[in-house]
């Protein structure tokens, strides 16, 4: 017997019709021996619908309170999931994020998961209930509602997943694994048997939507077994794992774009230390999440500092800027919302040189014109504009060789036995 978390997106239940598949499958999982527990995030456009309504009401919502409302979607999922699967003789029972005592922070709309006690499912599991879990959502310490962002399920579903200890977590959602790129974009885009931690983690920081990025931190962190497949079709999907040497034989093995970026840039900022802090922590006391930052060569005791930073955080971000700018007398502050990022990923990057003069160089040879350039061990990002993201990528894919059909050794399939 296993324990098995398995987590369903909002297009999974994105009807009645399907939800009663997800039961379907919850109950096809308990069927073959294994303890289940289900996180479910809210119906397909439940989210954006209310946020919508929130916008009717105000530009600049208090966040405390907009979570309140947001958290509601994922209310409804798990009470009409429950009752499918109670409507199919079995048993199932549903909880809210603060009944199982999930604990975040207080950063409202993108809260970080602190602890969990998983003592009231453990309990549930042993009345052999199929547990039924919301996702996206917890509480703080005060008690107030909090969510987890975009994706939020994904982190909720893995932390549960390491609190409980369980044998696998099975990420279900509308697509039948991790690709080598977006298959919108790309249709030649083809589907990894496995990928590592660490590349799935810079490929959810640099725009892949596969897969939230702090979910992918909590499988690397307690090596919980990830599987991303599709709720439509019995496809085994792609396993998350930890790295092994054949992965490093692979130089890129995929490639993200990110056209969620705005660009600041700082012009005149005297070049004396402490004012980069100034920036930073301003900033950092907003919550607000920097990306790429590039400062150039001091003239004449004057720099520029240009970063990026998400689109949704861009208002909020510029009026922070324009505060420090004016008090650290920085000539001005420029934005550009017209830029996307593209980045390729691959654990071969460590051992093979020339990997970023060639992307410049394909990138050159396609018309794109770089911006900003961000680099780690296994990833280089290019900042550019919005308009060459697709002729960027498709570039990158097909020099690289992800338009040809995978080789070298067959990822080992792993299977849940009871």
């Amino acid at each position: 017997m296993a324990l098995i978390v398995q987590k369903y997106g909002g297009t999974s239940v994105g009807d009645t019709e399907r939800i009663k598949n997800v039961a379907k499958r919850c109950i096809a999982a308990q069927k073959a021996g294994h303890d289940v527990v289900v996180v479910v995030s809210a119906m397909s456009g439940e989210t954006n619908r209310l946020l919508k309504l929130v916008s009717q009401i105000t530009d600049r919502p208090n966040e405390r309170e907009q979570d309140v409302v947001v958290a509601t979607g994922e209310q409804v999922s798990i009470g009409l999931v429950a009752l499918a699967i109670q409507a199919q003789k079995r048993k199932a029972v549903s909880f809210l994020g603060h009944q199982v005592r999930i604990t975040t922070d207080s950063t409202f709309s993108k809260a970080r998961i602190k602890s969990i006690d998983a003592e009231r499912i453990v309990d549930a599991l042993k009345k052999k209930n199929i547990v039924v879990v919301a996702g996206f959502q917890g509480q703080d310490e005060e008690g107030n509602v909090t969510t987890l962002g975009r994706g939020g399920s994904d982190t909720t579903a893995v932390a549960l997943a390491a609190a409980l200890k369980a044998d696998a977590c099975e990420i279900y959602t509308d697509v039948d694994g991790v690709y080598t790129t977006d298959p919108n974009m790309v249709p030649q885009a083809r589907k990894l048997e496995r990928i590592s931690y660490e590349e799935m983690l810079e490929l959810a920081s640099v725009g892949a939507k596969v897969l939230q990025i702090r979910s992918v931190e909590f499988a690397m962190k307690y090596k919980v077994p990830l599987w991303v497949k599709s709720s439509f079709t019995d496809d085994p999907g792609t396993l998350v794992c930890e790295e092994d040497a054949a992965m490093e034989d692979v130089l890129v093995s995929g490639i993200a774009y990110d056209k969620n970026e705005s660009k600041i840039a700082i012009r005149g900022v005297p070049d004396v230390p402490g004012v980069a802090a100034k920036i930073f922590g301003a900033l950092d006391e907003q919550s607000i999440v920097v990306d790429l930052i590039v400062q150039n060569v001091s003239k004449d005791g004057r720099t520029d500092v240009t970063f990026t930073v998400g689109k949704a955080d861009l208002a909020k971000t510029k009026d922070v800027v324009k505060k420090i700018a004016k008090a650290v007398k920085a000539e001005g502050v420029e934005t550009d919302d017209h830029v996307s990022k593209v980045s390729i990923v691959g654990v071969g990057m460590r051992n093979h040189s020339g990997v970023a003069a060639k992307m410049f160089k394909v990138l050159a040879g396609a018309g794109v014109n770089v911006q900003m350039i961000s680099t780690s061990e296994i990833k280089v990002s290019c900042v550019i504009h919005s308009n060459y993201t697709e002729l960027a990528v498709r570039s990158l894919h097909t020099a690289f060789g992800l338009d040809k059909p995978e080789s070298g050794a067959v990822a080992e399939v792993v299977s849940l036995k009871g």
